[in-house]
């Protein structure tokens, strides 16, 4: 599984204006929507926030991964990934408590999908220097970028 194929510059956004964490997932489920694959955004809406109730999907190094907690294919067709960042940091309720400035969101039609991809993020996530530049991106098109040549390291 590539990232890449799931994410495009419409699910990009750079400069996240939210300041809570609920503004946040509503941003980005806004964000997600953009390519088109979501079918009622107020539900994914309602299954992040759910998912957000068992435990925080922010974990370390200013990194949050939201998503609803299984596959979703009454709403979604195809694994459909936003990203977005925070120049100033949110409080997501972190790992580490730590303000967040990485988002990804994901939603997928299957349960299969949806642990593949987090999956594949975590690791991705895990290069200090992917997070620095991810951070660093002024445009969607320099995290696309981003997010091939991470894929490359990691074939």
């Amino acid at each position: 599984m590539r990232i890449a194929d799931h994410i495009s510059s419409k699910t990009i956004k750079i400069g996240l204006t939210g300041k809570t964490k609920d503004e946040i997932l509503k941003e980005m489920v806004e964000v997600l929507s953009n390519s088109g694959n979501i079918k009622d955004p107020n539900r994914i809406y309602e299954a992040v926030v759910e998912r957000e109730r068992l435990c925080s999907t922010g974990f370390e190094h200013g990194v949050a991964i939201p998503h609803p907690r299984q596959g979703q294919p009454d709403i979604v067709e195809n694994l459909t990934i936003a990203f977005g960042s925070s120049k100033n940091g949110v409080d997501f309720e972190a790992l580490d408590e730590e303000p967040v400035y990485i988002f990804f969101m994901l939603a997928a039609p299957n349960d299969q999908e949806h642990l593949r991809a987090l999956a594949r993020l975590s690791r991705m996530l895990k290069k200090e220097e992917f997070r620095e530049e991810l951070n660093k991106a002024k445009t969607p098109d320099d995290v696309l970028k981003l997010i091939s040549k991470r894929e490359e390291e990691l074939s």
